[in-house]
């Protein structure tokens, strides 16, 4: 197992947190998953395992419903035993909730009994701020095209069984659906048609409300045939923003 802990601070080292002793927080961190770990050869690879999980666990507390299991699986390697990770996740939120700080670094100082074991943490605030500057970083103006987003778009354009719905709805109703809505998503999806079959019910239910708002009014039981008999999907994967003033969403 390759080493999990990310120096998010360059050359700089944060200062050791004062108060609670984070070393022997995470010891009885990692305590009831001693048997997990009888075969793992390394304490190294235990340390930085909790370590991952000890953080993993504050940003779930910190992100919406979601956005932390999608962070977390974006950055965990192959070799991580996922279910472990979780429990030890769960494990962070449950009984050691209270304390906050993110733990950047550790050292394993050899003794003649067992290896002292040290850590460097820094309090939620500065660790955020810091994440943020490195993600800002990465994506600076300089890796993209001039004007280029880094978005999909996927544009929906109604068919004639919706155009029959909404004419039976509102029969002397003047409909302009030379319009259509346009829907972005990111640039990271590697299959955007399997997005839009997995998520058509949202693009679906929009495109209803748009025109009435009336949930009992709306087709039952929607499909993802149906969708496709309703509305035309095209999309497009290279969107670019023209304009000079910002974006507001």
């Amino acid at each position: 197992m390759k080493s999990k802990v990310i120096n998010l601070f360059g050359d700089e080292t944060p200062d050791q947190n004062e108060g609670q002793n984070y070393a022997q927080l995470l010891e009885q961190f990692i305590e009831p998953f001693d048997s997990d770990f009888s075969d793992t050869e390394y304490y190294e690879d235990v340390i930085e395992l909790a370590i991952a999980a000890w953080n993993f666990g504050n940003m779930k507390m910190i992100l919406p419903e979601g956005e932390s299991d999608e962070a977390i699986t974006s950055v965990v390697e192959d070799d991580v035993n996922i279910d472990l990770l979780n429990r030890m996740i769960d494990l962070k939120i449950t009984k050691f909730k209270d304390y906050s700080d993110f733990i950047v670094d550790y050292e394993l100082e050899e003794s003649d009994d067992n290896p002292v074991l040290s850590v460097t943490t820094q309090q939620k605030d500065l660790y955020l701020t810091a994440m943020a500057e490195d993600l800002e970083a990465d994506y600076s103006e300089n890796d993209y095209e001039e004007n280029y987003i880094n978005r999909c778009a996927i544009i929906v354009k109604p068919l004639q069984p919706f155009i029959d719905w909404l004419d039976n709805l509102y029969p002397n109703g003047d409909h302009d659906l030379n319009g259509c809505m346009t829907y972005l998503i990111s640039s990271d999806n590697e299959d955007v048609e399997l997005w839009v079959k997995n998520k058509y019910d949202k693009l679906f239910t929009r495109e209803l409300e748009g025109w009435h708002t009336n949930k009992k009014d709306w087709p039952k039981k929607r499909t993802y045939k149906m969708f496709q008999q309703w509305f035309q999907v095209e999309i497009s994967e290279m969107v670019y923003d023209l304009e000079n003033e910002p974006v507001l969403k």
